[in-house]
């Protein structure tokens, strides 16, 4: 892996944007396996003088995880023991952040600032340590004691902590499953010499029970990048999950033989499945019941490796058909508590809104499952995402686009009051749609508005705002400032009179003239701005409406600005009946 990362990272991008190898090598893992993009990727990276053993800090808030990541570029093969004790270092000062982030480095402490928001919010942290060698035997017997001296500290601590070593082996299996990315089925052969196992059929379906060793679950793809869990009803929960926990003690203690015994097993899902000899050749394979178990067993993967009477039982069924492997997924979840945010997809609600869109337009498509994927024959520019069109919900008739980033919530605490209408009209879901699309064509490489780079590498959820800022473009020039737009109506108004772009365009520079006020802004003693924790509050939703005010005041002194501001007026011109009250989201 060292000689193929050392050609890519000569790459104009990472020459020019990176002063070292070894930050090089963290931006192309943020780039090319967690799929950060540029602009993104260059915020995550802390590294530098006083960076404090933080290479980079990368926040997934749809997983509601933080990675903290040091790398090791090195070409000899092998890594020491010094740079664990490294990552250990960067865990006990981040216990105490307010210390911390008076000794760090600037792009650090505006990170810092972000890592605090994400702690409160119960976010599970990640330490991730990524070299492109193994480690020595002495290494792996450090990181076997880490593993478990961090498993018993984090127990009652503010935020729970799990550490992981992606060494070259472990790199080279990411980087290969990563450009499967657009096709994420997983083919694996599974060894079952060390196993005990049965191969029968029931009704009709080929099925393998295993008694599978714990050391042998580490091996799976697609455990810490969720791939393996698709159709699974929920993704990882945690490592301050309480069924978590009891798992963890159970590896790291004195009871790892009784596993077996102590777990329900795990249910995994393939479309084909042939058993030669002992081994077990499994495509499109999917874990639906397992997915904290094995997160966790990875969590302990130096104690797992070690351990040779320890098993777990496992349950492969060969289930090509879909609406099958759902229920399967559901089914076999139900032993413990489902949240509802699991099941949306399923809610009358839901189905209602799905059913109403497509006989509108029998050339769109609504996804309600996470994974499913459109027909091919379906319209492209008509296919809505039950995830996103619930972030567009709350940003346009919440007006709350502060809440927009945060899935777990919307389909947990706001879901009542999003969905509460199962008769939502499918011409306000198709302008949505619209809408946001044309914002995307302004979040590309291209930069056609010339937003702040600092507003790009918030990608995953600035957009929200910028859609926010359309409706509130409708919104004060009807002086209906505490009302909102219907999102078809507007559309239609804008369209009629072909001023879409130019709304668009008007909005996300009013979006960006907003954040550069607030960055300019004299902070308090010891504070940082940070643009991201500023997204996430409501503060910023007044600096975006003073921004709109002050660009129309604006237009009749800018050249061809009275024109502009006319047809403005015509595109944005609606019916009093054309809006309503917002939904509250407070």
């Amino acid at each position: 892996m060292y000689d193929l990362i050392k050609e890519q990272i000569g790459a104009d991008y990472f020459q020019q944007k990176y002063s070292n190898d070894g930050q090089r090598f963290v931006a192309w893992y943020l780039r090319n396996i967690l799929f950060r993009d540029m602009n993104e990727a260059r915020d995550d990276i802390t590294d530098g003088a006083d960076d404090k053993q933080i290479d980079a800090i990368v926040i997934d808030d749809d997983r509601s995880l933080v990675r903290i990541v040091q790398g090791k570029f090195v070409q000899g093969g092998v890594v020491d023991a010094e740079p664990l004790r490294e990552v250990l270092s960067s865990w006990i000062q981040i216990k105490d952040l307010a210390r911390l982030q008076n000794v760090a480095n600037s792009k650090l402490k505006r990170k810092l600032s972000e890592l605090a928001a994400a702690l409160d919010d119960d976010y599970e942290v990640s330490f991730e340590l990524i070299a492109t060698g193994c480690l020595t035997d002495a290494a792996a017997h450090d990181l076997d004691a880490f593993q478990q001296e961090l498993a018993k500290l984090s127990e009652g601590e503010i935020f729970n902590a799990t550490l992981h070593v992606i060494d070259d082996d472990e790199l080279r299996r990411r980087y290969d499953y990563a450009l499967e990315s657009d096709n994420p089925s997983i083919s694996y052969k599974l060894n079952l010499a060390g196993s005990k196992y049965m191969h029968h059929e029931i009704a009709g379906t080929p099925v393998v029970i295993a008694a599978l060793p714990l050391k042998e679950c580490i091996k799976l793809p697609g455990i810490k990048d969720g791939t393996l869990f698709q159709k699974n009803v929920r993704q990882s929960l945690g490592s301050s999950n309480a069924v978590n926990k009891g798992i963890r003690s159970t590896i790291i203690g004195d009871k790892w033989s009784d596993f077996f015994f102590f777990h329900n097993g795990i249910t995994a899902l393939c479309s084909k499945m042939e058993l030669n000899s002992n081994t077990l050749s499994l495509w499109g394979l999917s874990v639906v019941n397992g997915c904290q178990s094995l997160n966790t067993i990875l969590s302990c993967s130096e104690t797992v490796k070690k351990t040779d009477d320890s098993f777990i039982l496992f349950r492969f069924y060969e289930i090509p058909q879909r609406d099958r492997a759902d229920k399967i997924s559901i089914y076999t979840n139900s032993q413990s508590a489902v949240k509802a945010r699991d099941l949306r997809s399923n809610d009358k609600r839901v189905l209602s809104i799905k059913k109403a869109y497509e006989l509108k337009y029998p050339s769109g498509y609504f996804i309600s499952k996470r994974g499913e994927t459109a027909p091919a024959a379906k319209d492209a520019s008509q296919v809505v995402d039950l995830s996103e069109f619930a972030k567009n919900l709350i940003a346009w008739h919440s007006q709350r686009p502060n809440l927009s980033y945060g899935e777990t919530k919307i389909f947990d605490k706001h879901f009542e009051t999003l969905f509460k209408n199962k008769n939502y009209l499918p011409e306000n879901i198709f302008a949505l749609n619209a809408w946001m699309r044309e914002v995307l064509k302004t979040w590309v490489i291209a930069n056609p508005l010339s937003l702040n780079e600092t507003l790009l590498a918030m990608k995953a959820y600035a957009p929200y705002h910028h859609l926010y800022a359309i409706g509130m473009c409708f919104s004060i020039s009807n002086n209906q400032a505490e009302r909102v737009p219907s999102p078809n109506k507007s559309y239609e108004a804008a369209a009629k009179v072909g001023m879409v772009e130019e709304i668009v365009k008007v909005a996300g520079i009013s979006l960006n003239m907003a954040l550069e006020a607030a960055a300019n802004e004299v902070q308090p003693s010891n504070r940082v701005f940070s643009p991201q924790n500023w997204i996430k509050s409501k503060s910023c939703l007044a600096g975006i409406n003073g921004a709109l005010r002050n660009y129309f005041s604006m237009l009749p002194m800018m050249p061809g600005g009275g024109e502009i501001k006319k047809k403005l007026s015509e595109a944005t011109t609606l019916k009093p009946d054309d809006f309503e009250y917002r939904w509250s989201a407070d």
